[in-house]
């Protein structure tokens, strides 16, 4: 059957389109994205502007369309923690449900760690063992632990690349006492976390997704997406504590210059940046290898498990 994942991220609305049956990995089709950024349309209360809303709904119906040219048979819809956490999520929820039809399902973010988890599970299979997954989303992080497909511990943060470039790094560049100011917020917010996880012993395999590790992965030499999803790519400890002064110093333009780093994406590196490693750091990870699958992967996987 084809398939659609629509995702409302704080970054983008993205629908994702695969072929994909029990028991067979899912095969893309067709990839439709907008840049949104969902996070950075709040208003002083918290809640998303009126003409956000306005742009929320266009862009959905734009995704239906794209799903009904392409054939798929059933579309997944689901938000994250921009609608999540927006003082009038409800209102949002009730107007995209009201206009489009599609009826957003609220992810929380420990089942966005749960699901980013079984994606990764999937694609590195048993042999990987103890799974460590991190994942940076545009508003939050999400971590995972576990022998299985279910983790034994799992956890979402408000550390998100977006959210806090937002709030913590108005400058560009930014200023090196903000810099400093949100290295410290971040380590903080994850150090409380790192004793729940330690607990369960140390990990045999630890795994980044998402598009802020596929950048700094990108800019500390790993191969480039042209070259395929089976080319092992993998991003260390030592690489990020070089780059993320020298990114601090740069403008959002010429971040946007470095390879695999897109011009949307560009200012909100170095917050993603800090807080992959404070993640890889506090965690004790030395090098981590990259996931293509996460949370869309990871919507339609438990969707054909259920399956009749």
């Amino acid at each position: 059957m084809r398939l659609g994942v629509l995702d409302v991220g704080s970054n983008t609305v993205h629908l994702l389109v695969v072929d994909a049956h029990p028991g067979a990995r899912p095969l893309p089709a067709h990839s439709h994205k907008a840049e949104l950024r969902l996070a950075q349309l709040l208003d002083d209360d918290g809640a998303i502007s009126e003409a956000g809303i306005d742009r929320l709904v266009a862009v959905v119906q734009d995704a239906l369309q794209a799903a009904e040219d392409k054939g798929v048979e059933e579309v997944l819809p689901f938000a994250t923690s921009a609608v999540r956490e927006a003082a009038n999520a409800d209102a949002v929820l009730t107007r995209v449900q009201k206009e489009t039809g599609v009826t957003l399902s609220v992810l929380s973010g420990e089942e966005e760690a749960r699901l980013t988890f079984l994606a990764a599970r999937r694609w590195f299979g048993w042999s990987a063992g103890r799974l460590l997954v991190l994942d940076i989303g545009g508003g939050s992080l999400e971590t995972a632990y576990g022998m299985d497909e279910e983790p034994d511990v799992a956890a979402s943060l408000p550390l998100g690349a977006g959210r806090l470039t937002t709030g913590w790094l108005p400058g560009d560049p930014p200023d090196p006492t903000d810099v400093r100011a949100l290295r410290r917020h971040v380590r903080a917010q994850i150090a409380r976390i790192v004793g729940d996880f330690a607990r369960h012993g140390a990990p045999d395999h630890v795994v980044g997704t998402s598009k802020t590790f596929r950048q700094l992965a990108r800019i500390a030499g790993a191969a480039r997406s042209t070259e395929g999803l089976y080319i092992q790519r993998s991003l260390t400890r030592k690489s990020l504590e070089e780059w993320v002064p020298r990114l601090a110093a740069m403008t959002a333009a010429e971040r946007a210059r470095l390879p695999g780093v897109s011009e949307g994406r560009a200012p909100q590196l170095v917050a993603g940046a800090l807080v992959a490693e404070a993640a890889m750091d506090l965690f004790g990870v030395d090098e981590l290898e990259l996931c293509p699958w996460a949370l869309r992967e990871g919507v339609i996987l438990r969707k054909l498990d259920h399956l009749p």
